[in-house]
């Protein structure tokens, strides 16, 4: 029951990883058109994520980012490839669900209840806080990551920073163009995708998008006793579409609408148990008898891994007589996730887990802007957020320990709604004091509600849950900004942000009370700088975070038998430095980040909810026991000490305008802990990872061939750990890919 109890987070989120080779955009072309993007103008690195363009060089901020070229020059086809590429950035994958951390902060727990502290905004909206996060990055313009807590613009669910994902607008008087890229690849990796710009009028342009992908397992998976498996083995199975359309019948009104569907069928998230992943038996030198690769698994229930979605954006903006900016975008979205798992991962036991939730998603902003090439800038902002859960009858979230007797005495079952809701309204203003000194001030209110009716049939016992928390939060950011010369940018600042609590899921013992926000103060200063001309950009931060009430699932105070999440009541402190470069000397582009962490949790007793007591444990005093461990100065879980990123590209031109360009790229993620517990007999010590991918690529004309290889070391290392099953990441892939520009 404990172990059940552990289990319930298995169908948190939804992030799924997909082969490298198609996530791709193509280069951009002249004409391309206005995208809500950052785009190198003159040498500038133009950010929108709050709200209006500024140059990242001069812009009291942490961010990196990466154009939709450089995106497929890294090899960045999703969201778990982002940590090899930039520093500070955490992604453990555990198939339908993900942990993003920023500079330690973002998600910890493995829930529905527990949301994310890292938001990712496609387009100009949130994302689903929770399930679908893995949709594959095609005809990217941008993505923008900003670290640190972004609780003034962006708001809840950004105590660890944001994701900006910009696709392609269409382009008015960009005329017919576009691309067709194609690609093959090892494990039968095979698709095609592409986009057509299409301007309809003078006034009205359209973009159509579109991505299709195939491929074989990455895993080997037998039957009991090594008997052929029966059931789904992991091939991958994607398409998704994009359809735009701009219309600007002024030079003050634009107005955007894009929808974007997906059908992304994973086939399975095969996971094997942490202990066969040890060479030796925890804390010997004994060869381990059970020890096998992350790859080979073994199978004795179904597997299968689906999402599907729609979303609908519609951006309008209108620029009055004396500049001032009215923005509104809203959208719609709907997704359905769909998972079935062998819960113990063996080809022996018998437990299996199976869930389908839909969610549902309106949002709404409305913002006025003021120019911004005045002395006094201002912003305010309204929005609302509705988030709704759907799981679905009846009772389509089941864990059965009896697989396949259908035992009503060995389920876990529960169906219902999680309706939840968040409004805000915001505004920031700015003044230079003098023309290289400028103060910014902005602040957030934020309403937000979380509410359960839920069912539960918990061993054949009926629990029936209606329950509600509210969470109210001002959340602000004062930063000084310093152009101390024509190259040479100084900032500080100090930012609050939060996010909401949540509802525990009852388990019989009476509704369990629920858990607190978090919220997090950052203090951050930053010197960036472009020297030699511009051919050398750097930026250096250094930062200290105090985390509080950090919620982590923890065994019940009182009776340890079951797990609860709530709130560690002491401080964590968060603190560290990151650095960046960036030089381009003639055909020569070299670049790289790294991130030093440091952690520590505050004051705090607690009970391994995987490990079964009676002995009661009061999060504030203790007494500290077997049980009973006393977690104060552990490391932040998700939190690597070190994590860097380094690149080279060189261009060889050739005759005729021909071009061959050779790329290399490594991204080092440190050892991490996945729980407070740190029990390395338990699997908790996530082992360092080294991604080395390279691509060489030959233009001609129009055309484009490139050999492309990820994970070329073929590391194979546990992306994840959850119910005490270790998911590994992403093998060593290869192959070549075709693209055609029109």
């Amino acid at each position: 029951m404990t172990n059940s109890a552990w289990r319930l987070g298995a169908s948190a989120l939804a992030l799924m990883w997909c082969g490298v080779a198609l996530a791709q955009t193509a280069p951009a072309q002249d004409g391309a058109g206005e995208t809500e993007a950052a785009q190198d103008e003159g040498g500038e690195i133009v950010v929108t994520a709050q709200r209006r363009n500024e140059n990242l060089m001069t812009t009291p901020m942490a961010a990196s980012v990466l154009s939709g070229t450089q995106l497929d020059h890294k090899g960045v086809a999703n969201v778990d490839a982002l940590q090899f590429a930039m520093p500070s950035i955490v992604v453990n994958n555990f198939g339908q669900g993900n942990d993003f951390n920023v500079r330690g902060i973002g998600k910890a727990e493995h829930n529905t209840q527990t949301t994310t502290g890292v938001i990712t905004y496609r387009d100009g909206v949130p994302t689903f806080p929770g399930y679908v996060q893995g949709e594959p990055y095609y005809d990217v313009a941008n993505i923008q990551v900003l670290r640190g807590p972004q609780g003034t613009i962006v708001g809840q669910n950004a105590t660890g920073g944001a994701v900006f994902v910009n696709t392609n607008d269409p382009a008015i008087g960009g005329g017919f163009h576009g691309y067709v890229n194609v690609n093959y690849g090892n494990y039968n990796d095979a698709g095609v995708q592409g986009a057509v710009n299409l301007p309809l009028s003078d006034t009205f342009a359209a973009r159509v998008a579109l991505y299709s992908q195939r491929r074989d397992s990455f895993y080997n998976i037998t039957g009991p006793g090594g008997a052929p498996y029966q059931f789904e083995e992991g091939k991958v199975g994607i398409m998704a579409g994009r359809i735009s359309f701009l219309w600007k019948p002024t030079d003050r009104l634009s107005l955007l609408w894009k929808t974007d569907v997906g059908h992304l069928d994973m086939g399975a998230y095969p996971a094997t148990p942490f202990a066969t992943h040890f060479e030796t038996l925890p804390g010997t030198n004994t060869p381990n008898p059970n020890h096998r690769d992350l790859f080979d698994v073994q199978f004795n229930t179904p597997q299968a891994a689906r999402d599907e979605f729609v979303r609908s954006i519609l951006k309008g903006e209108y620029e009055f007589g004396g500049g001032v900016k009215l923005r509104t975008v809203s959208s719609y979205q709907w997704a359905n996730t769909m998972y079935r798992a062998d819960l113990d991962g063996t080809a022996t036991g018998i437990s299996t887990f199976y869930d389908s939730v839909d969610e549902q998603q309106i949002t709404q902003e409305v913002n006025l802007i003021s120019p911004d090439n005045q002395r006094f800038t201002w912003l305010l902002g309204a929005f609302g957020l509705w988030n709704d859960y759907y799981f679905r009858k009846p009772y389509q979230f089941i864990i059965d320990t009896a697989y396949p007797f259908n035992l009503p005495a060995a389920q876990y079952k529960l169906q219902g709604t999680n309706p939840t809701r968040s409004l805000a309204a915001f505004g920031q203003i700015g003044f230079n004091l003098t023309p290289n000194l400028k103060i910014e001030a902005g602040g957030r209110y934020t309403a937000s509600r979380s509410t359960n009716h839920i069912d539960v049939m918990q061993y054949g016992a009926y629990i029936r849950q209606d329950q509600t928390v509210k969470s109210d939060n001002f959340s602000y950011k004062v930063s000084l900004g310093w152009k101390a010369g024509e190259d040479q940018y100084l900032y500080a600042f100090v930012a609050t942000g939060f996010r909401p609590g949540g509802l525990n899921v009852p388990v019989g013992l009476g509704l369990p009370a629920p858990f607190e926000p978090e919220e997090v103060t950052s203090y951050e200063a930053g010197w960036k700088a472009n020297w030699a001309d511009g051919k050398v950009r750097t930026t250096l931060t250094g930062f200290y975070n105090d985390y509080k009430n950090f919620q982590v699932i923890i065994g019940y105070p009182t009776f340890p038998t079951f797990g609860i999440e709530l709130n560690v009541p002491g401080s964590t402190k968060i603190y560290g430095g990151e650095a960046e470069v960036e030089l381009r000397f003639g055909g020569l582009t070299l670049d790289g980040g790294v991130n030093v962490l440091r952690s520590e949790l505050g004051t705090f007793f607690a009970t391994d909810p995987r490990a079964a007591s009676v002995l009661p444990c009061n999060p504030n005093t203790g007494p500290a026991s077997v049980s009973c461990l006393n977690l104060a100065g552990r490391r932040q879980t998700y939190a690597p000490n070190l994590t860097f990123n380094l690149g080279a590209t060189y261009d060889l031109l050739l005759g005729d305008g021909d071009k061959i360009t050779p790329r290399v790229n490594f991204g080092h993620v440190g050892d991490q802990w996945a729980t407070l517990f740190q029990n390395p007999a338990r699997g908790d010590r996530i082992e360092a990872r080294n991604i080395l991918n390279a691509q060489l690529a030959w233009q001609h004309d129009t055309w484009t061939v490139t050999l492309y290889g990820t994970n070329l070391t073929d590391q194979h290392y546990p992306a994840a750990l959850n119910s005490g099953l270790y998911f590994a990441g992403p093998p060593r892939q290869y192959g070549v890919k075709l693209l055609k520009l029109f």
